[in-house]
């Protein structure tokens, strides 16, 4: 009987071949691996694909192995991240400030600190559900980007929020510094998001993307730039910084998707804008509805602080 073993796909084998993942993970021959998915035992969200697709983060992997075959090679690493703050901490969640610079957890290609890595370190007690590398993980910030992430302690609290993430009802409350002035300044964005056909690890507004629901408003417009909150319907891969720069409004600091770097330099900026600013949802052993919020880094307050200037 094949061990049918399933995944999510971490960030650092976003883009990659399903034959060149599946051999990472699994520690198998690539030409095993094109093998697999060739006599349809590869499948992604409920799809069996071919060797030759490009596999996106957070997507479900299914694999039929042969009996006796290897565990996947990813594992968390218990080491210390400096400036994460826990912010909240009961027996089913602990809610955490991730600095920028830090994953949401270890993945292939990745080598640097990650939020599952450090609380383990902490000494904070994570749910087991979920693939190994992301236990207790019920929602992900990119590497770039800052602030709010709830992480599940129960295993009554991942399935519940794992639920409340699925039906949308968690509030995700973020900050942005856009380019520009966007027009109207109050506004909602539905264009659904898929990958960029010319990249690898670049996404885009597309026909045959996924529903992506994005609402903004200006906070307050500088000479230049504009502070903007915005709240999620969807939580796509880069959803933020894909719909902002199909308004032709990219956040500062993100060349990957348009944003000028002379800007960034002016400002002494190396990431994007971008801040998980509040989180709201039911708890999920009391019911109560619970809100966190977070602080401006030091490095975005910088900026702020500058542009005020302009």
């Amino acid at each position: 009987m094949p061990d049918v073993r399933a995944v999510f796909v971490p960030e650092g084998l976003e883009g990659e071949r399903v034959d060149a993942a599946v051999s990472r993970l699994f520690g198998l021959s690539r030409a095993k691996a094109a093998d697999l998915a060739l006599a349809g035992h590869v499948v992604v969200d409920g799809k069996r694909v071919l060797k030759s697709e490009r596999l996106v983060a957070g997507s479900m992997l299914e694999v039929a192995l042969p009996g006796g075959e290897v565990d996947p090679v990813i594992s968390p690493r218990a080491e210390p991240v400096p400036g994460m703050r826990v912010v909240y901490d009961d027996h089913d969640i602990v809610v955490v400030d991730k600095p920028a610079g830090v994953a949401a957890h270890p993945s292939v290609g990745w080598d640097g600190p990650d939020v599952v890595g450090g609380l383990v370190a902490a000494g904070f007690r994570i749910s087991t559900s979920g693939a190994p590398e992301r236990q207790g993980i019920v929602s992900r910030l990119d590497v770039g980007t800052s602030g709010l992430m709830v992480v599940a302690k129960s295993e009554t609290a991942y399935s519940r929020l794992k639920q409340a993430f699925r039906s949308r009802t968690v509030d995700k409350t973020y900050h942005a510094l856009v380019q520009g002035l966007p027009d109207p300044v109050v506004g909602t964005i539905e264009a659904p998001i898929g990958r960029h056909p010319g990249h690898d690890y670049k996404f885009a507004v597309m026909r045959s993307g996924k529903v992506s629901v994005t609402h903004y408003e200006v906070i307050e417009a500088f000479r230049h730039v504009s502070l903007l909150e915005i709240h999620l319907e969807t939580g796509r891969t880069h959803q933020i910084r894909v719909h902002l720069a199909a308004l032709k409004h990219p956040c500062v600091g993100d060349p990957l998707y348009g944003a000028d770097p002379r800007l960034a330099a002016k400002v002494g900026l190396d990431r994007q804008w971008l801040h998980a600013r509040g989180l709201g949802f039911e708890h999920p052993a009391s019911g109560e509805y619970v809100h966190f919020e977070s602080p401006y880094p030091d490095d975005l307050q910088h900026v702020l602080d500058l542009v005020a200037t302009f």
